[in-house]
């Protein structure tokens, strides 16, 4: 048996991949829906990552199969932490770490444990995972409160208008037609599936993931694409105004 044999087999045995990944001149999801995916999407929105991580640390939350943490190691981050929830996941991922030649921690860790690695990284990537989340803004606080220190690149699914318009900092009781306006922010909620997947819960439209990233304390440096957002770490206009879900694992 070759060794691209091997890779291949290997392969299969770890189960169905969402990131098809270039291992040793074999592709772990050929025959993607998406296509190349995600390295389609990446092209689009690289530039936007610092070229050189050198002296940086990085958490992947939701690292799927691992694409983003293993390019940002061939970034030369100092120290890459990837989570997810799903073994399998994480067992492709490790697998596609070994045979990229690179270095990176795994964790089985929801996005509402964060609190529990105790510590700061200057790149956290939040990528695809929002929409999939049934308290998505709670997420967000809870990045920003426990693991955010500097930057954070963001995506989630958008549906609806891509309109933003300005708001009024309140608005009477009297006031309902705002409502109806294409540009104020909306979030859709998924009562059963969408595109056959019933992990699909919340899907926000444009103004509603921007207006939630400023809210939650993250300043949108650049849309580097339709859905994909740079932001930076701030502090909260309101600084007493954050998660209120109790941190699980700490007292």
């Amino acid at each position: 048996m070759s060794e691209q044999d091997d890779i291949r087999r290997r392969i299969d045995d770890l189960g169905q991949w969402f990131h098809n990944i270039d291992l040793k001149g074999v592709r772990t999801a050929p025959n993607h829906f998406l296509g190349d995916y995600p390295n389609v999407k990446w092209r689009h929105f690289a530039h936007a990552v610092p070229k050189d991580l050198r002296g940086m640390t990085v958490l992947d939350i939701g690292c799927n199969g691992g694409f983003y943490s293993i390019e940002m190691k061939r970034r030369g981050a100092d120290r890459v932490v990837a989570v997810d929830t799903e073994t399998m996941y994480l067992n492709q991922a490790r697998f596609a770490a070994e045979m990229s030649g690179v270095e990176i921690e795994f964790r089985n860790l929801s996005v509402y444990d964060v609190a529990k690695l105790g510590e700061r990284f200057d790149l956290v990537i939040f990528m695809g995972v929002l929409y999939h989340l049934r308290h998505p803004l709670l997420a967000l606080d809870l990045i920003h409160d426990h693991v955010a220190r500097d930057l954070m690149l963001f995506q989630s699914m958008q549906r609806g208008s891509a309109d933003v318009e300005p708001l009024e900092p309140d608005y009477p009781i009297e006031e309902t037609k705002v409502f109806d306006r294409p540009g104020f922010p909306k979030m859709h909620f998924v009562e059963h599936r969408y595109s056959h997947d019933d992990s699909n819960w919340w899907i926000p439209n444009r103004a509603c993931v921007e207006a939630m990233l400023r809210d939650s304390g993250f300043e949108i440096g650049e849309r580097a694409e339709d859905e994909v957002y740079l932001c930076r770490r701030v502090e909260r206009a309101a600084p007493g105004i954050g998660a209120v879900y109790p941190v699980r694992g700490q007292e």
